[in-house]
């Protein structure tokens, strides 16, 4: 089964890097991309580093508490960051100025997975999510480098895909992985498809863990109180094409009834920032953008977020928030960010990223599913209408995150062991 593994990736390689050169010919950010992705990187000038994995911007947001308490329990420690995508990249060099090292993730073929470890020569490997690359993990199990999965999770349907290809999964969940289970269901689950009972615990997910730093909540209320004290204000995040016009057609009823609201909207990738613009113009919607350097004016009904990394300071200038790639079948973003703001939240019903936080928000009334632009409308409205049950919402999904952190302090011990080993 491996070695079908094995020759069907080198087949299929070809196909992935035409593409990825296709992309980076278009967009700048994909540049020096493939040849990461294939191991040819910079060589770490010391051996020791512990290597941490986040797929994307959201995972990479939820690395940071770990990343933060690993740098204050090990002073000194190098850290290396890798992701897929590009705008996960962005988010590193973002929350950590060039104190941690970012790479590509290499493909899963022998040449690029033996070359990205030849010069990363990490002392240990963290990954997060449910990321299973077998001829990494075989790899990492030959050189007895120690790989622990963190806020790990598999779903009844990955189950089923996974059994599919017991063999392969079951030797690559073998090779003396740790696995920190997000629930006592996932842990199952991990067991089902072959992980050793022994080797897998329940630590939580650390995206409960995430941190928002003051001067951040302080940028937002001063946004606020500077540029739209004496208006409502909803904040539309990471949005999708599809839902811009149906978040427009949604403030647009809300203006009906509350003339002055502003809604802040903030597209999930930064190529579809003009496009969104566009659409503004197009609708005749009077708007100011975050670029342009202005703060909206009162005769602005939008405030279109076009830049980088400023997502959370504008959840804190905001009363409701909805969050994007959930009303178009994406599987939705970070609820939590919002949430631990205080802020009531609204989604779609497309919640599978992060179906269980949905639902532990919904449960205790701090998430509004919405399936249309009509109830979009209507939601923030009423919590317009209505600040004291909104601030209520809010305050129930603050407590119910603040409840629920501690998964970063489990997985660090459950790791400890393999960290502080030479």
């Amino acid at each position: 089964m491996r070695i079908a593994y094995v020759l069907l990736t080198y087949l299929l390689l070809p196909v992935v890097v035409v593409v990825e050169a296709w992309q980076a010919l278009r967009r700048p950010e994909y540049r020096g991309r493939v040849g990461q992705r294939l191991g040819f990187l910079e060589r770490e000038p010391r051996a020791g580093a512990v290597w941490v994995h986040a797929v994307s911007v959201g995972e990479v947001q939820a690395a940071s508490p770990l990343i933060r308490e690993l740098r204050r329990r090990y002073p000194g420690l190098h850290i290396i960051v890798s992701t897929v995508t590009p705008t996960g990249a962005q988010r590193v060099q973002a929350l950590f100025k060039g104190e941690v090292r970012h790479a590509y993730l290499p493909y899963d073929v022998p040449g690029a997975v033996g070359r990205f470890l030849d010069r990363i020569q990490p002392r240990a490997a963290i990954i997060l999510e449910t990321e299973i690359w077998p001829t990494l993990y075989r790899e990492l199990h030959r050189r007895r480098i120690p790989l622990v999965m963190g806020s790990a999770r598999v779903t009844e349907r990955s189950v089923r895909r996974y059994r599919r290809m017991a063999a392969l999964f079951r030797e690559a969940l073998s090779e003396g992985i740790l696995i920190g289970a997000q629930t006592t269901e996932d842990a199952e689950r991990f067991r089902a498809i072959g992980a050793p009972a022994e080797r897998v615990r329940v630590t939580g997910n650390v995206k409960y863990d995430l941190e928002i730093p003051q001067a951040t909540i302080d940028a937002g209320h001063d946004f606020r109180a500077q540029c739209a004290a004496a208006r409502p204000v909803w904040i539309a995040g990471s949005t999708h094409e599809g839902e811009e016009a149906a978040v427009l057609a949604a403030h647009a009823r809300v203006l009906g009834t509350h003339p002055a609201a502003l809604l802040i909207l903030v597209p999930r990738h930064p190529p579809r920032f003009e496009a969104v613009g566009a659409l503004l113009r197009k609708k005749g919607v009077p708007f100011a953008e975050r670029s342009a350097g202005g703060p909206p004016r009162a005769e602005h009904q939008v405030f279109l977020l076009d830049t980088l990394g400023e997502l959370q300071m504008f959840y804190a200038a905001a009363d409701v928030a909805f969050v994007g790639g959930s009303l178009v079948p994406i599987g939705g973003h970070s609820l939590l960010e919002p949430a631990a703001l205080g802020l009531p939240v609204l989604s779609g019903p497309y919640t599978q990223n992060g179906r269980d936080i949905a639902e532990a928000l919904e449960e205790c009334g701090a998430l509004g599913i919405v399936q249309n632009q009509e109830e979009l409308a209507q939601r923030v409205g009423a919590w317009f209408d209505d600040p004291r049950a909104a601030r209520e919402s809010g305050e129930r999904g603050r407590r119910m995150v603040a409840g629920s952190r501690g998964a970063v302090g489990r997985l660090l011990a459950m790791a400890a062991p393999l960290l502080e080993r030479r």
